[in-house]
């Protein structure tokens, strides 16, 4: 499988949210605009592309018995690094995303990944493995927040365009079920047509 390969099937045949149903949690509580969106679906690509290299490398020297908890401490380092990068240069956003951040350390796609792939491949391979379901991860939650951004208030990335107060159901958990239970079904009929 080339290099293209790997970032295109993470991308859109294995898109964790809308096909594989991974990491519902941070998808659903953090979409409620699409800044928010594409904050935590690029927190989530900083630490997939870094902790698949790192695990990666270190995964053949890894005993079996241990290495859930090796990744998990990888995976973790990086998250750490990452609330610090972002408590130092976009602190608006950190609060936003709050309790968010350092949940990535369990998140499903990270450690799924880890396991699945990282483990078991070389560092560039693990590198695009990472980046593809990131970038997927990305748009998928950009994308969600958009339309609950656009439906409950009107705007888009805080630039609004429609007048009035919108439906405040979209910004609010239900409007989440919702938007990505129909966005699941847009994106699974325009791969059943490839």
């Amino acid at each position: 499988m080339t290099k293209l390969q790997l970032i295109t099937k993470g991308f859109v045949k294995d898109n964790p949210t809308f096909v594989l149903l991974l990491g519902m949690c941070p998808t659903l509580a953090t979409t409620t605009s699409a800044i928010n969106g594409l904050s935590m679906g690029l927190a989530t690509l900083f630490v997939l592309v870094l902790s698949n290299m790192a695990i990666s490398a270190v995964a053949p020297y890894t005993p079996d018995k241990v290495h859930i908890p090796v990744y998990i401490v990888v995976i973790a380092t990086f998250v750490t690094v990452l609330q610090f990068l972002m408590q130092a240069f976009t602190p608006d956003i950190y609060k936003t995303l709050g309790l968010f951040i350092p949940l990535i350390v369990v998140n499903c796609i990270v450690l799924g990944r880890a396991e699945a792939f990282a483990s078991k491949n070389g560092i560039l391979d693990s590198a695009c493995d990472g980046l593809g379901v990131g970038l997927g991860f990305t748009l998928s939650l950009t994308v969600l927040g958009a339309v609950r951004e656009i439906l409950g208030s009107g705007s888009l990335f805080g630039w609004k365009f429609i007048p009035g107060d919108g439906m405040l159901a979209f910004v609010m958990a239900p409007g989440a079920f919702l938007v990505l239970g129909y966005l699941m079904v847009l994106f699974n009929k325009y791969l059943a047509k490839k």
